[in-house]
């Protein structure tokens, strides 16, 4: 669910190459790399990226340790875990407390083994959690002689590259096989997690200016491009989780990759209807599939060649899971569609398509495609990001305002109430 506090915020180079790069960019994630971190204040002198006010003439702003400390709701996650929440979710958990748990720091913290005497763990998800340990970078990539090939070889996370990035996000928001938002922990009381990566991207302040050094230093595509890897990634990275925490031997396997509410809602509340996007049959409890079931739009406008494959690819996952067959077999399948769609599909990505992505958007909330809340907040956020990249918002405004506020809410989310403002959208 999109935080109710964050709503009114939400108002306001081809992927080919980016491949090709990273074969080049084998970066681990920041928290297992294996150069020390320093901690926050090695970054915050105000000659380096601690300046009160942006400075001109240099690459960088040099005000992003600002930024970070004063705006970025990273530099609180540390915190969230000394509230009575978090201490009533460690009780429920059998843990001391959460604020020394490693299942709590690995996402609220940058919890990395080889911290320097200066690190503050109480510092949140700071600098090195997201750019990597700085042991080796800290005194060199300042240098306009290294080049930013140097400074990722000396331990700097790529974050410019949108694959890195998301698969940085997704390790917290969505999980790894080495730390998750389990069923047990959201069952402790932790909420259920949402990401989207240009969407996410926007909420937080920009500590960087995309101008045109940056764009000869780096990559630098346009919104759509982003949120089309956000999807492939979240994707690759469900069935990453699927492979390896969905246990069919077990009997209950891991529930947080499921759709919570397809079990979590008043027994009154008659939800199912028959529909063709899982085959699944009454009482089913569903795998959250709602990165593909944007795929599937994204492909049915942008590859409509490859669509019904991908369609009967979820379906035998959806029916795989649910009969307990071959599992990793549906998952192959998925997987090399989803590769294929990540490497071919952004080279159609133009301002023609951006319009045919929203109409078909739109169509298939029209159709009601997105009972599922997961999948309707996901839709939401589409559309919020295409209006704006076809500079349609303005003319949109209120309608984007009547669809924001159907999923306002997850508890009292109201499909049939979703589907009547996709049909009142003026194409």
């Amino acid at each position: 669910m999109i935080p109710k506090f964050l709503m009114n915020v939400l108002r306001l180079t081809t992927l080919a190459g980016v491949i090709t790069c990273l074969s080049a960019v084998a970066a681990d994630l920041p928290q297992y790399d294996d150069n020390q971190h320093l901690g926050v204040a090695s970054c915050a002198s105000g000659v380096c990226h601690g300046s009160v006010r942006e400075r001109t003439g240099t690459a960088i702003l040099q005000n992003e340790y600002v930024v970070w400390s004063r705006q970025d709701r990273h530099r609180v996650a540390y915190q969230t875990l000394l509230t009575d929440e978090s201490r009533r979710i460690a009780r429920n958990l059998g843990l001391e407390n959460a604020h020394q748990a490693d299942i709590c720091l690995d996402c609220h913290a940058d919890n990395a083994a080889n911290r320097s005497a200066r690190f503050q763990l109480d510092d949140g998800v700071g600098c090195e959690a997201c750019h990597g340990g700085a042991e080796q970078y800290v005194s060199t990539h300042v240098d306009d002689a290294n080049s930013r090939a140097d400074n990722i070889a000396a331990g700097l996370y790529p974050l410019d590259n949108p694959v890195k990035r998301a698969e940085l996000c997704l390790s917290c928001h969505l999980g790894t096989k080495d730390k998750m938002a389990t069923h047990k922990i959201m069952g402790a009381g932790h909420p259920r997690l949402a990401f989207e990566l240009d969407t996410f991207g926007v909420l937080q302040p920009a500590h960087y200016v995309v101008d045109e050094d940056y764009r000869q230093r780096k990559w630098s595509g346009d919104s759509m491009q982003v949120w089309l890897i956000g999807q492939t990634r979240s994707a690759m990275q469900t069935l990453s989780l699927i492979e390896q925490r969905l246990d069919t031997g077990k009997r209950f396997p891991e529930l947080a990759l499921f759709d919570c509410h397809a079990c979590h809602h008043p027994m009154s509340d008659q939800r199912w209807q028959a529909g063709s996007g899982t085959g699944q049959a009454p009482g089913a409890v569903r795998l959250n599939d709602a990165n593909f079931v944007m795929l599937l739009t994204m492909v049915q406008v942008l590859m409509p060649g490859e669509a019904q494959a991908l369609h009967q690819q979820m379906k035998a996952l959806h029916n795989a899971v649910a009969s307990g067959g071959s599992v990793m077999s549906a998952v192959a399948a998925l997987r090399q569609s989803v590769t294929r769609i990540e490497t071919e599909a952004p080279a159609r990505l133009n301002i023609r398509s951006a319009n045919d992505l929203l109409n078909g958007i739109v169509a298939a909330g029209r159709e009601g495609r997105y009972r599922d809340y997961v999948a309707a907040e996901q839709a939401v956020m589409a559309v919020d990001m295409l209006l704006s990249r076809t500079k349609r918002r303005d003319d949109h405004q209120s309608w984007l305002d009547e669809v924001y506020d159907a999923v306002s809410d997850e508890d009292a989310f109201e499909p049939f109430r979703l589907r009547a403002a996709f049909g009142r959208f003026k194409s």
